[in-house]
């Protein structure tokens, strides 16, 4: 038998089969469909968590008050001290390191805002006016703390905010009161959503002294650096924590956290997730093997007679097994491709419910999950195969 007559003939008998062949392509089809998928949530998930840190700043540090390490102790601590708080002063002094092209201390906490009638209680970013470039922040109207010194009482208003308390008013020039003070509002972000789970939409910000007025403190929750460049982070970690070390009289009460070292990390647990779910479901390509082989087994008896009568023929061994191994070669590739389709549409599904996921399979996956399909039911046809070749001609016919 040639190429061509084994791939018409097993074409023929898979077409034959119709129920037989359509439960064998639709196993194989959500094999691959879970695998497309499922990838597509876990890179999807990836991506999202990348695309989060790089919304809040490009080159960013973020200087933490304590160490960050687990092993050892603090002397400190064993003598019932706290580390020491993060000031305006160490602040200013990373603002003068060479590796820093802008700082930004802020604290962060809660207050009630009252305006025109209106009252609610708002997150409160207190803050100095490199804020807003070092977080990527945009405002739509106005200014921070660009005209005149950082103790004007100007407040800056999330979009939302501005929205629920002036709806048919300009909000540029309006007085509002936030805790006891009053303040001029002087500018408005524009609208950006969430970001890493922080609404900028719903939150005001302040100068930093009076943030540290209206909460009673001296200490800054962080304090946020903009290195002058990518190859910078690096340097400009090690000078920030020489300084600091410095400043804090020899103590090492200082963790300073990468954008870098964030993203690292979250890159290769989301890694592992997304290969852990597609083996997972290449788990149920197996399982529809082992359909592939148990009904082709079974296929082997059913077509006794007529695997006698192609040998009765001239049809050797190697062109029963081929024909078979082609049957498997069909249902497998049309399978893959179902499987591949359902896939696509499933992840199209899910970037229509959730926008904000981008929610694209890997290329990998798709080839993975097609090669595994095909390379499954070519596998799970070797025995039935072997079965039906071994076959004698006289006896087979002699079946009925």
């Amino acid at each position: 038998m040639t190429l061509t007559d084994t791939l018409q003939t097993s074409f023929k008998t898979v077409v034959s089969y119709r129920v037989r062949s359509l439960l064998i392509i639709l196993a194989m089809a959500l094999g691959v469909a879970a695998v497309v998928v499922l990838t597509a949530l876990g890179d999807g998930a990836r991506n999202y968590v990348i695309n989060q840190f790089s919304s809040i700043g490009t080159n960013l540090l973020v200087v933490l008050p304590g160490r960050a390490e687990t092993s050892g102790s603090f002397l400190g601590a064993v003598l019932g001290q706290t580390p020491r708080d993060l000031t305006l002063k160490d602040a200013q002094l990373l603002g003068r390191l060479p590796q820093v092209r802008r700082y930004a201390p802020l604290n962060v906490g809660a207050a009630e805002l009252s305006a025109a009638n209106r009252l609610r209680e708002v997150t409160v970013l207190g803050s100095t006016a490199n804020l807003i470039p070092i977080r990527h922040m945009k405002l739509a109207q106005g200014s921070f703390l660009a005209h005149g010194t950082e103790r004007n009482a100007q407040i800056v208003l999330g979009a939302k905010i501005a929205n629920e308390f002036f709806p048919r008013s300009q909000a540029i020039g309006q007085r509002v009161r936030l805790g006891d003070n009053r303040f001029l509002v002087s500018g408005v972000l524009a609208s950006q959503g969430e970001s890493m789970g922080f609404n900028t939409d719903e939150i005001v910000i302040i100068p930093i002294d009076y943030a540290q007025a209206l909460f009673n403190t001296t200490s800054l929750f962080r304090i946020l650096i903009e290195a002058k460049s990518h190859s910078e982070i690096e340097s400009a970690k090690q000078a920030i924590l020489a300084t600091m070390r410095q400043s804090h009289d020899g103590e090492d009460d200082t963790t300073v956290i990468t954008q870098d070292a964030i993203l690292a990390t979250f890159d290769r647990v989301l890694q592992a997730l997304t290969l852990a779910v597609a083996g997972i479901a290449a788990i149920s390509l197996i399982v529809a093997g082992i359909l592939v082989m148990n009904v082709m087994l079974v296929s082997v008896n059913q077509r006794t007679a007529e695997i006698g009568l192609l040998k009765a023929i001239g049809a050797t061994s190697t062109d029963i097994r081929r024909l078979f191994f082609a049957e498997a070669v069909w249902l497998s590739l049309a399978g893959a491709i179902l499987g591949f389709l359902l896939g696509q549409f499933g992840s199209l599904m899910l970037r229509l419910a959730y926008p904000q996921l981008p929610a694209w399979a890997p290329a990998w996956a798709s080839i993975a999950g097609i090669l595994v399909a095909l390379i499954t039911g070519i596998l799970a046809s070797l025995l039935p195969a072997s079965q039906a070749a071994r076959l004698d001609a006289v006896k087979a016919l002699g079946k009925k």
